[in-house]
């Protein structure tokens, strides 16, 4: 279960369709090094994204 507190890294290391999900979410900045290091919750913030609505697609 992929949660807003875990970091980019942590989600793509966890989930091998995450990269695809989120960059289909307009984050396109995934090997950038900061990016592995914020929560989801901060990188969802950056984009203008709703959290709960990336979750919902990195968890089904």
């Amino acid at each position: 279960m992929i949660t807003k507190e875990m970091n980019i890294g942590e989600i793509l290391r966890s989930n091998p369709n995450a990269a695809e999900i989120l960059m289909g979410c307009g984050m396109h900045c995934l090997g950038c090094p900061s990016s592995q290091m914020e929560s989801l919750e901060d990188a969802c913030m950056v984009h203008g994204l709703d959290t709960d609505a990336v979750l919902d697609k990195l968890n089904h």
